[in-house]
């Protein structure tokens, strides 16, 4: 594999950032953002400047030139819904990720972001001669949608179910399991929890992920950010109390919602310190998260008749063995469980960026008003 490839990734609670050369991660930078340095900026999109940053004083500090680079490679954003695969960002998806029609979030500074830092890697190549070819490019954004039919009917025929989900690192994870045993992605059905600063929760079949949670629009298991699931009455309730603005309401179910609104804090690693001090509240919410995942688990299991080959638990909160041992117990009945704690995104994007450049992924075009068939 030949060339240089930038990769960028925020996160909810963090910015990655990674660098690689000929196929080998040479750097990464893994910053990680607290509520109360997050709590300081109003929206999403304020915290654009101070993300960037980072990444600069990344590439400053490991002295890597900027015309080197020659593509850049970025985690998805709250974009129309689309097939997976890698899109070069156009001015139509800038557009969406600062709309943000379909939801904000931290993943949508990405495109944005991208863009900026590949405009600033052409002026350095033109100014020492050289042609502007580095493009920006993501891939498998987390609105990707392969849902079956039947798994997007609601309730109400308004508020149809939607795909968000961390589809990047669940893909990638499913690729590794299977290697794993010997088969690709395309031969196993996978349930993937995804347990970090959101939570979602996806079956992969035969490549497609056909049934899965809204991970920030209040649908699936509690995280330590996103209060998840609710009882509707009481959320009606709070919302015409006139207490409260339609942000605020917004905000408490995604943001300050799951660890944060009970203990003030998204380090999951703070609230099973207080239960193993003695703190009982810590100790039921964990009982009470661990429950919450599982819950959404055995659901999807259904949408398979119950004909899961394994079933991962990846993300920040599973390199706790407390978590992934009470979801583990919970639902080992259902299929084998193969906990990949972390995610594998720098890798799977940076994967996807060779793949581009030696020509062996088709290039697709994002347009808004692309429409699931």
């Amino acid at each position: 594999m030949k060339g240089r490839i930038l990769v960028v990734n925020t996160g909810s609670t963090s910015t990655k950032i990674g660098f690689f050369d000929a196929g080998k991660k040479l750097f990464e930078q893994n910053i990680f953002h607290s509520a109360r340095e997050i709590s300081v900026y109003a929206s999403v999109l304020d915290q654009r400047d101070m993300r960037r940053d980072a990444i600069t004083d990344f590439l400053a500090e490991k002295g890597i030139p900027l015309e080197s680079i020659d593509l850049v490679m970025s985690r998805g954003g709250l974009i129309t819904p689309i097939r997976t695969g890698v899109y070069e960002i156009n001015d139509e998806m800038k557009a969406a990720l600062a709309e943000g029609k379909n939801g904000m979030h931290a993943c949508c500074l990405c495109g944005l972001i991208a863009a900026e830092v590949c405009d600033k890697i052409n002026e350095a190549k033109v100014a020492k001669g050289m042609a502007a070819d580095c493009k920006a490019y993501i891939a498998d954004p987390p609105m990707a949608d392969e849902m079956i039919p039947e798994a997007k009917v609601g309730g109400l025929p308004e508020f149809p179910r939607r795909t968000l989900f961390h589809a990047l690192n669940s893909r990638a994870m499913v690729r590794r399991y299977a290697a794993s045993v010997g088969k690709t992605n395309l031969d196993v059905t996978v349930i993937v929890a995804h347990l970090g600063g959101g939570s979602s929760v996806s079956l992969h079949h035969k490549g497609q992920v056909i049934d899965c949670n809204d991970a920030l629009g209040g649908d699936g298991p509690m995280s330590t950010e996103r209060a998840g699931s609710v009882p509707g009455f009481p959320l009606v309730d709070k919302c015409f109390s006139g207490k409260y603005t339609r942000m605020q309401v917004r905000k408490r179910l995604a943001g300050r919602g799951g660890a944060i609104a009970y203990f003030n804090t998204n380090d999951f690693r703070e609230i099973i310190a207080m239960s193993d001090a003695g703190n009982k509240d810590a100790e039921v919410f964990i009982k009470g998260y661990c429950l919450s995942a599982a819950k959404y688990i055995a659901g999807l299991a259904t949408t398979i008749c119950g004909k899961v080959d394994a079933i991962i638990l990846t993300g920040g909160v599973c390199h706790s063995t407390v978590i992934t041992g009470q979801i583990r117990e919970r639902v080992e009945f259902i299929a084998p469980v193969v906990v990949y704690p972390g995610e594998d995104e720098l890798e799977s994007l940076a994967e996807n960026g060779y793949g581009i450049l030696s020509g062996e992924f088709e290039i697709k075009e994002y347009n808004r008003e692309y429409i699931i068939d």
